[in-house]
């Protein structure tokens, strides 16, 4: 099976019929590098959600690696959300225990390399770090794991430009050949560079999915430049 995801005729309709997925169709492969890419309100989050087990469709089906979402799926799906969600009281060394005992697939000492390469104490407590270095830290401890599927949701808003061509190196180098990294981001030129294919969401729907070479080829512009013509933004 190539398709690592399989979005089928997926609707989700929240309160007040607000709609956030239309009738979206969309196949993920495997071993790819992919941005997610749209305006506010165009769906990824709710599409992430719902890859995720994290929310219900209302018409539709998500399969991960043939499996609907659930206690299976997530085993196999490594998630970094927007916001940091670990608690202020843990020290980062903590972490590495509970990520160490939750998930059969996580690797202590590659999350320790990684925390040493940027000077980052394991005995520091979370509340002290700044939030910058508490979301380097959780996306060391999302990229330590084997998993099949990282979802990177603007893994790099939150830190300093210094430290974005880092984090880039850590995705690259921390995922397998047969896995894929779903990477939905606001900057889009920071990590253009990395990226294999492009999909564009707009109103719940896919407008484009496409390799970033055939875009720097037929379009004759990079993939920001592209997004601001289809967008109009």
């Amino acid at each position: 099976m190539s398709e690592l995801v399989e979005v089928i005729n997926l609707t989700k309709i929240y309160e007040k019929e607000k709609r956030a997925l239309d009738h979206m169709n969309l196949t993920i492969p495997r071993g790819k590098i992919i941005g997610l890419l749209g305006p506010n309100g165009s769906g990824k989050s709710t599409l992430i959600k719902l890859i995720n087990g994290l929310l219900v469709a209302t018409e539709g089906q998500v399969l991960v690696n043939g499996k609907v979402p659930g206690p299976e799926s997530k085993s196999c799906v490594s998630y970094l959300p927007e916001r940091t969600y670990f608690q202020d009281s843990m020290k980062v060394k903590e972490l590495i225990s509970f990520f160490t005992d939750f998930y059969r697939d996580f690797h202590p000492e590659r999350a320790k390399m990684m925390l040493a390469n940027l000077n980052i104490n394991e005995e520091a407590r979370l509340k002290t770090l700044s939030k910058g270095t508490k979301e380097k830290v959780q996306l060391i401890m999302v990229m330590s794991r084997n998993a099949q599927l990282y979802i990177l949701d603007e893994p790099i808003a939150g830190v300093d430009p210094a430290a974005r061509d880092y984090i880039l190196r850590t995705i690259i180098g921390n995922y397998n050949e047969n896995a894929t990294v779903l990477i939905s981001t606001h900057l889009i030129t920071d990590i253009e560079k990395v990226l294999d294919e492009v999909i564009f969401i707009r109103n719940g729907r896919v407008a484009l999915q496409d390799t970033v070479e055939n875009i720097r080829e037929q379009k004759g512009k990079s993939v920001d430049s592209y997004f601001r013509e289809v967008f109009a933004c």
